[in-house]
């Protein structure tokens, strides 16, 4: 069974944690309430895994967001300088909780697929049964007085 990229990403993937400011985008005070702030993440991150970061932050006022696309940074936003330190420790906590709960969406998904061949293997559930089924099918010709009936 072909392994999806997310599958074959289990056995090398590491922690991704927040390792500073994007130094292409640092900080500026802007004429509106609120300044940008772009974090940098240590590596890529799977698509899945923004989705999930996006999703748990969605509610959240600044809306912390790593675009799926690229997975490289979190965009966000604070209105005044003093809360930087207390967001950046807010998007650390749901960093590691991510890398959480990626890790055991893999770790499921290893185990959901080891079931799913053995259970094929073996001839259970419903690939089984339909295995039984066509192996049952009858297909010899009718005789000749059933033909027209």
């Amino acid at each position: 069974m072909p392994e999806t990229p997310e599958e074959s990403a289990v056995e090398s993937y590491n922690e991704i944690f927040i390792k500073g400011i994007d130094e292409t985008r640092p900080p500026k005070i802007q004429k509106e309430p609120y300044i940008d702030l772009f974090f940098k993440l240590s590596r890529k991150a799977p698509p899945a895994w923004c989705s999930d970061f996006n999703d748990a932050l969605a509610r959240h006022p600044s809306s912390p967001k790593v675009k799926p696309e690229e997975g490289l940074y979190i965009d966000t936003w604070v209105r005044k300088p003093e809360e930087i330190s207390t967001h950046l420790e807010l998007l650390k906590r749901n960093v590691r909780d991510c890398n959480q709960r990626y890790t055991e969406k893999l770790r499921m998904n290893r185990e959901n697929a080891a079931r799913t061949a053995d259970e094929l293997k073996h001839g259970l559930g419903e690939q089984g049964r339909l295995n039984r089924i066509i192996a049952e099918l009858d297909f010899k010709p009718l005789p000749a007085e059933e033909l027209h009936s």
